[in-house]
């Protein structure tokens, strides 16, 4: 039997000149070839949506840990609107018969960016009547077609959180009938009890049991300066808030990383402000270290990613 030939496969053409060779890598940086990257039709993922935002961190508290919060924004041509953590049914915004426009920033569905969702939904409620119905059309998995959040705030406009013990914000300034009281009810009791800690950017205390507590912390530096500095108090035993404290994980959240501590629930929350204002001291001074990490530092280090998760 007559051996048969093999086969090389043609080598693909090169791409014209001024063009990119779809099997080159993608020059965005993703590691990925171009025509699965930025050569086809599909966009990458914002991972950091609410990067260049005054209070990033605070947008990433309200969209994944806080329950009921607002905070006023100022938009570039210098109207008002709500940020709530969430509305009644999910619900993208709404525009109160006074005219006050709120968004809610935890949304039923979210595309691959976040911020273009959300300024979909702001965009729709600023130019809706009072009162009236908010249709930001096709929004989330569908598919986002309006503005992202950075070209209609004002980058020097800073926000600031305030956190309710409950929902009561849903029906301000309106007549709620019975229905909306008993909705508004049903919310209250699935509420976890939250308390920002003052003075120190996006930590929050939360109680999601009665014998359970825990101190969230979004961070604002680079995830990779951050475990580091992490790693160097992991292994000078100085990540902790003190006694009957430990260190839980971490949650990545859009780009930035959440650290978690374990707390004594029977501990009024306003109490761990001074423990946690010497923790972020420590770690302060942990972040200004450049020299490379020692053996006890590395394994520390493993140690904390092993306890990481990812929201999405």
């Amino acid at each position: 039997m007559a051996r048969t030939a093999s086969k090389r496969r043609p080598a693909a053409p090169a791409a014209p000149a001024g063009e990119q060779n779809p099997k080159a890598p993608c020059a965005c940086g993703s590691g990925r070839k171009y025509k699965h990257c930025h050569g086809s039709a599909y966009a990458p993922a914002v991972t950091r949506p609410f990067e260049g935002l005054p209070g990033e961190v605070h947008w990433v508290a309200l969209r994944e840990l806080v329950p009921a919060a607002t905070a006023v924004l100022t938009t570039t041509d210098g109207r008002t609107a709500t940020l709530a953590s969430v509305l009644p049914g999910g619900a993208p915004a709404l525009v109160r018969a006074g005219g006050e426009v709120v968004v809610g920033v935890q949304l039923a569905t979210s595309s691959d960016d976040v911020s273009r969702d959300l300024g979909t939904a702001l965009a729709a409620a600023l130019d809706a009547p009072a009162g009236s119905p908010v249709d930001p059309g096709p929004i989330g998995a569908e598919g986002s077609a309006g503005p992202r959040l950075q070209e209609l705030l004002d980058p020097a406009a800073e926000i600031e959180v305030t956190v309710h013990p409950d929902f009561g914000f849903w029906l301000e300034g309106t007549g709620a009938n019975a229905a909306a009281m008993a909705g508004l009810e049903q919310a209250n009791e699935a509420i976890i009890p939250t308390v920002r800690l003052e003075g120190l950017g996006a930590a929050y205390w939360c109680r999601p049991a009665v014998d359970r507590a825990h101190l969230r912390w979004v961070r604002p530096e680079p995830e990779e300066q951050l475990l580091d500095a992490l790693a160097r108090l992991g292994a000078a035993e100085q990540l902790t808030l003190g006694e009957g404290t430990k260190y839980a994980g971490a949650f990545r959240a859009h780009g930035l990383v959440v650290p978690v501590w374990d707390v004594p629930a029977d501990v009024p929350a306003t109490d761990w402000t001074g423990p946690a204002a010497e923790l972020d001291q420590r770690l302060t001074a942990a972040l200004a270290v450049t020299d490379p990490l020692t053996t006890d530092e590395r394994r520390s280090r493993a140690g904390l990613l092993s306890r990481q998760i990812t929201l999405r």
